[in-house]
């Protein structure tokens, strides 16, 4: 009497398609929730929340962006302060103009916009504004109160990352991440904030050693280092979710710092190049500016 087993005519399961991290579309739709809270602070105090915005020299893209995060706060109802400084300004007249608009009750949120010309002192800038103020979490007193999981607005970029995980379910803990890049205001607190929700976070950077074998072996890979498509497609492990917050403009379009051609057919979710991060940056900076005239206002967010 024969034991062998039939043969199996069951084909494996198709993989899911990619989940795609839409940045564009969830900033629109945060907005929409951001709007009565504005006009809830209206009422109450009778100011409209307001961030101020400082741009020293005349760097075109610069402008852009600032430009961009003034448009975004009239979508929701805020104002936007803008304060335009010539290339000479000093660190001392810098640092003067950040101090009175700490201690304007009608400003609510300041944004001193990267970079700013060499000779001036960016981090003593930086770290003259005033926490409650600092919705852009750029201080290193925000930063550390953050790392040590303590109230503190994170840099917008990586907060960015985090509020779309979180809107996408992507359960963190447990996952070994890996962040290339160590900027102040996007790779280190991005470090951070996976470790504060239970990954195992790596570094790298432009001295790190065969970065390729680092990569291959991350549950979620954040691109913040800079360099157009320096990570590619072929070192992105199965399943993997893949972040990328570069964006290099090119001729039809850009590219960010993750080479996107294939991560599609490996990853378990990513983000455009773009419509993903990017949206997400600006929203981010938008939505902790409400926060702070909330808290201004005695108003529970």
């Amino acid at each position: 009497m024969s034991t062998a087993k039939p043969s199996s005519t069951a084909k494996p399961s198709p993989k899911l398609a990619a989940t795609v991290l839409d940045g564009k579309a969830l900033a629109k739709q945060m907005e929409q929730q951001l709007s009565p809270r504005v006009e809830a602070i209206k009422e109450k105090t009778g100011r409209t929340p307001s961030l101020a915005t400082i741009l020293v020299g005349d760097d075109p893209a610069s402008a852009t962006y600032v430009r961009m995060k003034g448009n975004a706060c009239k979508r929701v109802g805020m104002d936007s302060i803008k304060v335009e400084l010539p290339s000479e300004t000093t660190t001392e007249q810098l640092m003067a103009k950040i101090d009175e608009l700490n201690d304007d009750p009608d400003v609510h949120g300041i944004l001193l916009q990267h970079p700013i010309p060499d000779h001036i002192d960016e981090r003593a800038c930086f770290d003259q504004i005033k926490l409650a103020k600092d919705v852009d979490g750029v201080t290193c007193l925000g930063f550390g109160r953050m790392s040590m999981g303590e109230p503190a607005f994170g840099s917008c970029t990586p907060q960015g990352i985090m509020y779309m995980l979180e809107h996408y379910d992507i359960e963190l803990a447990g996952l070994e991440a890996v962040v290339v890049g160590r900027s102040p205001i996007l790779g280190k607190p991005m470090a951070m904030m996976l470790l504060n929700e239970n990954c195992t976070v790596t570094i790298c950077h432009s001295k790190t050693q065969d970065l390729a074998a680092h990569i291959q072996r991350a549950d979620i890979v954040v691109g913040a280092v800079g360099v157009p498509e320096l990570i590619k497609a072929e070192w992105i492990k199965e399943g993997a979710v893949v972040i990328d917050a570069g964006f290099h403009p090119r001729e039809g379009g850009g590219v960010g710092d993750i080479e996107m051609s294939g991560v599609a057919d490996k990853a378990s979710a990513y983000t455009p190049v773009p419509g993903g991060v990017g949206p997400m940056t600006i929203n981010t900076l938008i939505r902790q500016t409400v926060i702070a005239a909330e808290r201004a206002a005695g108003i529970e967010a």
